[in-house]
């Protein structure tokens, strides 16, 4: 039977810290997609302009995904939070229409 080990769940394929960080994939996927970014920026400031209150970055990468469903390979929910703040850091009056929580990882 398999047990749980610091490094991660043994059998069930998670990191054991030895490869890339998630910013690090992060970085290496917005560097070779930055549409990505410009894509999310647009969609935000067109559901800001059509009246939203809040807006969910899950639901962008949703929406990019049913609109380019050939040309998103790669994008990562883990990268949600990293848009959303590097989002955040460049148009901080979108703060009141997005949430992010603390970091628990380096």
């Amino acid at each position: 039977m398999s047990t749980i080990t610091q490094g991660g769940l043994l059998g069930f394929g998670l990191p054991h810290g030895d490869g890339p960080t998630i910013n690090e994939q992060f970085n290496l996927f917005d560097a070779q997609h930055p549409w990505v970014h410009r894509a999310l920026e647009q969609l935000i400031s067109q559901r800001l302009a059509a009246g939203a209150k809040r807006v969910g970055m899950k639901a962008l990468f949703e929406a990019l995904r049913w609109r380019h469903p050939h040309g998103v390979k790669g994008l990562s929910n883990n990268y949600t939070a990293l848009y959303a703040r590097r989002l955040l850091a460049e148009h901080p009056e979108w703060a009141f229409a997005m949430e992010v929580r603390r970091r628990r990882s380096p």
